[in-house]
């Protein structure tokens, strides 16, 4: 269950403010339910655009008044980090609490550019220690990502981190990164009315570990509001946020189910006295795991202070929760898991693709040619042991050897067969990616448990990551080498790129 608090907000002038509601995403630290998401920032500053931070920074003073004293922002959301650094500076400035983001390229990464990542961020918050840092993956199949939160978790311990999360992960690799060791408190997701992903797999999966959802896109860019109701189809869109989501109403239904949604919201939000927008709001903020909404402000242009602090003035009855539920029935399911916006298409961003993020996706592992043949080298120390590759390109065809759920020198996920099923996938799927491959050239696998009452947890892994796939499979119960490994795969792909 989500911890939750009240804190009333300091300054005379905020006295007829509604309380702030808190929640507690580890013990001793806590955060405002609704956040100010600062991403606005980059959008401020696009096509050569300046802002002036100081009074940027100076325009974050109405929200912590306010009780609003938690900012999410990361190292790509412009000059954000440097404006909550000028603002944390100033003389008898409140103490606030600060979530950032680290996104690497994908590639290799070495423990001193972790350090560097999380030493950059502290010198633009001018701060000795991340309150939460937020990791992002790009490309599950590339080992490099685990590394990265295996560094962080490391500069936790040595103080330079508070607390560690996750941004955009699915519920397969969320439970990968708990099954590692690593002691993540959150996961900032896309969670709306019109994005529902997070309500089934991900948030039992939260509410079992003790995990809290940060839940972002709660208003769609601001598509979930009263301006919208009633309106035609934009041709032109303003903001990055706003391209972004239109994509979302698009996989939803369209224009006409985004206003067949917002007029069931108007109706309940006219009968509770309240904007659509605190509705869809609070909707999410009530859902099980959920700690907290991200809404974005544009400092000191449009920041909703006052509509926000009506979230806290009611709760969703019976006959709105149905009503909302029965709408959202009405509703296309957005596809996939958690963050498959950015891992695989339809790529739901703003400019539909990957390409105002990245250039390219080297490849997960080394490869080497030899005569007829190339050889997919990921590094473990079996590898070299026993004169073996991770997996040999021939005649167009891709042999995967038997794989276990070994990262370098450690084992991943030991007593979780779910865990290190998906594991094992995600290797299988990075050895044939650095062949020139993809997972859906897959045409068989072979799948050995060392206890049979893992069988049907690991089929279901296996059913999750190639259920669209559907290639030949064998599942037996086998002896592994290694008493920590329970579950071992092999897989055989053609390329027909």
């Amino acid at each position: 269950m989500v911890s939750r608090r009240r804190l009333w907000a300091a300054k005379p002038n905020a006295a007829h403010m509604p309380s702030v509601e808190r929640s507690e995403l580890a013990p001793g630290f806590s955060i405002a339910r609704v956040l100010t998401g600062l991403w606005q920032v980059a959008d401020m500053e696009r096509d050569g655009r300046t802002i002036d931070l100081d009074a940027t920074a100076a325009a974050m003073t109405p929200f912590v008044d306010a009780g609003f004293t938690t900012f999410d922002m990361a190292d790509h959301y412009g000059s954000a980090e440097d404006v909550v650094g000028r603002f944390g500076s100033r003389p008898g400035a409140p103490r606030v609490e600060l979530l950032t983001k680290w996104v690497p390229r994908p590639g290799r990464v070495t423990r001193a550019e972790v350090r560097e990542a999380v030493q950059r961020a502290l010198t633009r918050m001018r701060r000795e220690q991340v309150d939460l840092m937020q990791f992002h993956a790009w490309n599950y199949a590339d080992p490099s990502w685990l590394d990265c939160l295996l560094w962080l978790d490391e500069l936790r311990q040595e103080g330079l981190v508070r607390h560690l999360g996750l941004t955009n992960f699915d519920t397969a690799h969320l439970r990968i990164v708990l099954a590692a060791g690593v002691p993540v408190v959150s996961n900032q997701v896309c969670y709306s009315l019109l994005d529902q992903r997070a309500a089934g797999p991900m948030t039992a999966l939260c509410l079992e570990k003790g995990v809290k959802l940060l839940a972002f896109g709660t208003v769609a860019g601001g598509l979930l509001s009263d301006r919208w109701l009633g309106r035609p189809d934009p041709d032109v869109l303003a903001t990055w946020s706003q391209m972004k989501y239109r994509r979302f109403v698009g996989e939803a239904g369209g224009w006409d189910a985004l206003q067949h949604l917002l007029g069931v919201l108007q109706a309940h939000a006219t009968r509770l006295g309240v904007s659509i927008a605190n509705l869809a709001c609070r909707y999410i903020m009530e859902q099980p795991a959920v700690g907290g909404i991200i809404v974005g402000a544009r400092l000191g242009e449009a920041e909703h202070i006052a509509d926000n602090a009506r979230l806290f003035t009611f709760s969703l009855d019976t006959a709105a929760n149905e009503g909302i539920a029965e709408a959202l029935r009405t509703l296309r399911a957005i596809p996939g898991d958690c963050g498959d916006e950015y891992r695989k298409p339809p790529y739901l961003t703003a400019s539909g693709d990957l390409s105002h993020h990245l250039d390219a996706f080297p490849t997960p592992y080394d490869v080497q040619a030899r005569d007829q043949r190339h050889l997919a080298l990921s590094g473990t120390a079996w590898e070299g042991l026993a004169g073996f590759s991770r997996a040999v390109l021939v005649d167009g065809r891709v042999l995967v050897s038997g794989t276990t759920a070994t990262h370098r020198d450690r084992v991943i996920g030991a007593g979780d067969p779910i865990a290190q099923a998906h594991y094992v996938i995600d290797k299988i799927e990075g050895a044939v990616q650095s062949l020139g491959g993809r997972l859906d050239d897959v045409v068989r696998t072979r799948v050995y448990v060392r206890r049979l009452e893992d069988w049907e947890a690991v089929a279901r892994a296996h059913g999750e990551r190639f259920g669209a796939i559907q290639p030949a499979n064998t599942l037996v119960r086998a002896d592994l080498v290694g008493d920590e490994y329970l579950v071992e795969i092999e897989a055989e792909a053609i390329l027909r790129h």
